[in-house]
């Protein structure tokens, strides 16, 4: 059974951070979260994107705004959720991760802006994907990719408008509202 996790981008800055932060959105959905909170300047733009991709491609994927991080988490924890803090601090995410336990929601922490302290001390875990700066996308389909054995089947993805298809040379795209095959 694949566990239930939340992703919680901190720190987004509008001006700077929009494309990151729809990618750590898509990345999380396409990895089998079902649940992403976006953390720091409010922005539509973002939250729209995602509910967009989730109507076209399907599945239960939802997204938020949250304007207190810190209250949300601590929240989170109270409710028997379990706290994953992806930094480059933290312990190697190869060995950590067989060490989560999957039976309780988890939201896993990405941070934009610099992470306040007390993000350390909330999560159960502090994981690192390399120790070494690069990008929180990477870090999190990594991370996501050993907690949940892979990348998300077809069938985390139901009432899909549109659906592709493997395909070794060309784009196979079913469009289901069509009910005809837009191979190219």
């Amino acid at each position: 059974m694949r566990p239930e996790i939340t992703v919680v981008r901190l720190g987004h800055r509008q001006q700077r951070d929009k494309r990151i932060t729809s990618h750590l959105g898509l990345t999380a959905r396409a990895m089998g979260a079902s649940h992403f909170v976006l953390c720091g300047d409010d922005d539509e733009k973002v939250l729209d994107t995602l509910a967009d991709v989730t109507e076209t491609f399907g599945g239960q994927f939802t997204a938020e705004y949250q304007g207190k991080p810190l209250g949300y988490l601590r929240h989170f924890a109270k409710q028997g959720g379990q706290i994953v803090h992806l930094t480059m601090y933290g312990e190697d995410f190869e060995s950590a991760t067989p060490k989560i336990p999957t039976d309780a929601p988890i939201a896993v922490v990405v941070g934009g802006a610099k992470v306040p302290g007390e993000i350390y001390k909330l999560a159960k875990y502090n994981i690192a994907v390399g120790h070494q700066p690069h990008s929180e996308v990477a870090a999190l389909a990594l991370f996501m990719s050993e907690l949940m054995g892979g990348v998300a089947g077809a069938e985390q993805f139901p009432g899909a408008r549109l659906e592709v298809k493997p395909h070794p040379s060309g784009k196979v795209v079913i469009d289901h509202e069509e009910d005809s095959d837009t191979s190219q």
